[in-house]
């Protein structure tokens, strides 16, 4: 006999887990020969169990079920190692869907990519082969050769496309539907709408555990925001978004998950509000990593903030909760505005009553005056009243046309419509300040919206309205002095946040912040330099708590190599009492930022500064000056994660703080007809699978989020009307 094989055995799933009360098939054991090039595979010792089920799909030749530490199921796959959900509620077509994506399979790897080719099915013809042609496709594409009809994998992406897109589940009835399908693919079997509606609810299951197991696994804090709906049927419903920033895969990007959309029984109690909240939010197990809550779209959004503040128990918040309830900035604004245009109600009257008049009675002798004086032609707009940025728009309108209107003043003297010389002067005046905030709110819809975009303007505004209510118009000086008090008011919750954001943006650190307090407070430089040290220094203590938490952070696997498709750890991972073994994977450049990690870690000691200290004396960040206002904050951050380690903690947490959200009115929170005929579990699940679909690679066939001009997150998907 040749040499004694030394025998080193895998970590393998455990196989004698349960679940739902069947057993797993016995997994093989890897055993490598000494000197051979290839691995022989023993089976492990089988256990007898007649209640074990058999995986028979033949989608499992392409992956591997194993059971987590948290007693989960995924299933793994062979080709790419990715991880998806493997519970018996979330069947197999989602493993279909992946391998046809599967950026690693033989068929990629070959450089041909696999194309899903619709063929009509060739009846009563041969093959080359002498065979039935019926069932067989045919088209161009030599690749898909031998492709047959798939009933169930066609089924599901049906239900996938009418969740997604927010079609009725009406039009697997509809005749014109039917007609397509059937000339596009005569096998396929319509399904029914009782069909529809069971698996697009069976969609929303699947999706939620998928959802439910990121947010597990996300190592960061996540932020809420909350927003009250109606159907058309005066139905509440509270609608609850996540905001968090995912950087699994190595990749940083904000994330906007709408987590529960549920209906609120009429009369509710801000009490019932806040116990629901914290209820959902236990659920999805992140009642714990709670940075902040926006609820802006709410009436009694403070007095629910303060009982928030109390059940999930300030010690666990940032700074003791003192940052936890925050103002978007476009409510902040649309507030400071609407609660102080009252000043101006006067002269608002009497342009809305000199515009009413020329459209309605001397609209020709407009026309006819403008084409004199040249004028290119412009709307002439009359608002709508409490609708401010219609109020802006009608003034902005009325200042294009002055010379048009001050004409027809002159020629028309025995109408009292018109205004004064004198009034025209504050008309132009109040048109500059809401100019301001209306452009100032037109820059928050972004893709990505990061916590750190607005500060500079929100300081601008505040420059500018210190400035405007000194103006020696009375009425300019008062609307001023009304919005500056209001503004001062809202902005003095959320001014913490965004000044943090902006320390954090590495192109400003502490100047913006520095410059604009003492412009702002120019009367004052005491009390500027106050407000400067006070952010400073509770930046510094939030930097103390992070670096606390984070002090042993090092030895926790799953905060140094997260990663969603594996679990984090290096190595083999050993449960205590159990002699099982799970096998993770991770990547070389995992292991390196876990070595740039264990080095700042085990390396304090020997330098006397902090990484917040090297952030603030190191220069601001320079970029070209054509590329200002395309600056990946979120790239900077993930490429200095190694060097600055807590920093980049915190810059997960406070810059995925939505204060850059879009408020909405309570009509376009309305839910359409189509909605607001179903039952609230089902509006929930179709809200809730719509959201999750968009981002969804599996489900998109791409990975390319598409850009359909619908809303986002907070901002409700609905169906068409």
């Amino acid at each position: 006999m040749g040499e004694r094989l030394p025998i080193a055995f895998q970590c393998m799933t455990k196989v004698g887990d349960r679940i739902r009360g069947k057993m797993l098939e016995p997994t093989a054991i890897e055993v490598p020969i000494a000197g051979s090039v290839s691995n022989a595979v023993v089976p492990a010792p089988a256990v007898h169990n007649p209640r074990a089920r058999k995986l028979r799909s033949a989608v499992w030749q392409d992956f591997t079920k194993e059971r987590r530490a948290d007693g989960n199921c995924v299933a793994v796959c062979n080709h790419c190692k990715k991880q998806l959900t493997a519970t018996s509620r979330s069947g197999t077509t989602h493993l279909r869907n992946h391998l046809a994506i599967c950026t690693t399979t033989s068929t990629r790897r070959a450089g041909k990519r696999r194309k899903l080719v619709v063929r009509r099915i060739q009846h009563n013809k041969s093959s080359t082969d002498g065979r039935s042609g019926e069932g067989h496709a045919s088209g161009e594409d030599n690749d898909n050769e031998g492709t047959q009809f798939d009933q169930e994998l066609s089924h599901r992406d049906l239900v996938h496309m009418i969740v997604q897109h927010g079609y009725p589940f009406s039009i697997v009835d509809d005749v014109g539907f039917q007609k397509f399908v059937k000339n596009l693919q005569p096998q396929f079997r319509m399904v029914s709408y009782d069909t529809v509606r069971a698996d697009s609810m069976e969609i929303y299951e699947g999706e939620k555990l998928k959802l439910q197991d990121v947010l597990f696994k996300i190592p960061n804090r996540v932020s809420i925001s909350v927003d009250m709906w109606q159907s058309n049927t005066q139905m509440e419903y509270m609608c609850l978004t996540c905001h968090y920033i995912d950087h699994a895969n190595d990749e940083w990007k904000v994330r906007k998950k709408i987590l529960n959309f549920v209906h609120m029984e009429a009369p509710f109690t801000v009490d019932q509000i806040a116990n629901l909240i914290v209820e959902k939010l236990h659920s999805w197990g992140i009642d714990r990593k709670v940075a902040a809550v926006v609820l802006d779209n709410y009436s009694g959004g403070e007095i629910v903030a303060r009982e928030l503040l109390r059940v999930l128990q300030p010690r666990r918040l940032l700074l003791n909760g003192d940052l936890f309830q925050v103002r978007s900035c476009g409510h902040i604004l649309n507030l400071t505005v609407q609660e102080s245009w009252e000043q101006a109600s006067d002269i608002t009257d009497r342009v809305r009553k000199m515009i009413n008049h020329v459209k309605f009675e001397r609209f020709q002798k407009f026309q006819d005056i403008s084409k004199l004086l040249h004028m290119d032609q412009k709307l002439l707009v009359l608002d709508s009243p409490d609708n401010w940025p219609s109020t802006y728009l009608m003034f902005e309108s009325a200042c294009y046309y002055h010379d048009v209107l001050a004409r027809m003043a002159e020629q028309e003297g025995h109408y009292d419509v018109f205004l004064a010389a004198a009034d025209w002067a504050d008309v132009k005046a109040l048109t500059e300040i809401l100019d301001v905030v209306y452009h100032a709110m037109e820059k928050f819809p972004v893709e990505n919206p990061t916590a750190n975009l607005y500060f500079n303007e929100m300081c601008e505004i505040h420059v500018l309205l210190r400035t405007w209510r000194n103006s020696p118009s009375p009425a300019v000086a008062k609307v001023a002095g009304q919005m500056l008090s209001k503004f001062e008011g809202y902005w003095d919750l959320t001014r913490r946040v965004m000044a943090f954001a902006s320390i954090l943006d590495p192109r400003y650190k502490m100047k913006s912040l520095e410059y604009f307090f003492r412009l702002i407070y120019a009367d004052d430089q005491f009390t500027a330099k106050t407000m400067i040290d006070v952010i400073q220094n509770t930046f510094h203590n939030l930097y103390n708590d992070y670096k606390h938490q984070s002090s042993d952070s090092w030895k926790n696997p799953s905060v140094l190599y997260y990663s969603r498709n594996s679990s984090p750890c290096m190595g083999s991972m050993y449960s205590n009492g159990d002699d099982s073994k799970t096998f993770s994977r991770i990547t070389l450049s995992d292991a390196r930022r876990g070595l740039d990690q264990y080095i700042q870690e085990t390396s304090s000691g020997q330098s006397m500064k902090s990484d917040l200290e090297m952030y603030l004396e190191e220069a601001v960040y320079r970029q070209k000056e054509r590329n200002q206002d395309h600056f990946d904050i979120l790239g900077w951050w993930k490429s200095f994660a190694a060097k600055y380690p807590v920093l980049s903690q915190m810059a997960r947490d406070i810059l995925a703080i939505p204060v850059s959200i879009i408020p909405l009115d309570r009509e376009a929170r309305t839910l359409n007809e189509y909605l607001s005929s179903m039952d609230p579990a089902t509006v929930q699940g179709l809200v809730c699978a719509q959201d999750w679909l968009r981002e969804d690679p599996e489900v998109a066939g791409s990975g390319v989020q598409a850009n359909d001009g619908a809303p986002r997150g907070d901002e409700l998907i609905v169906v068409p009307k």
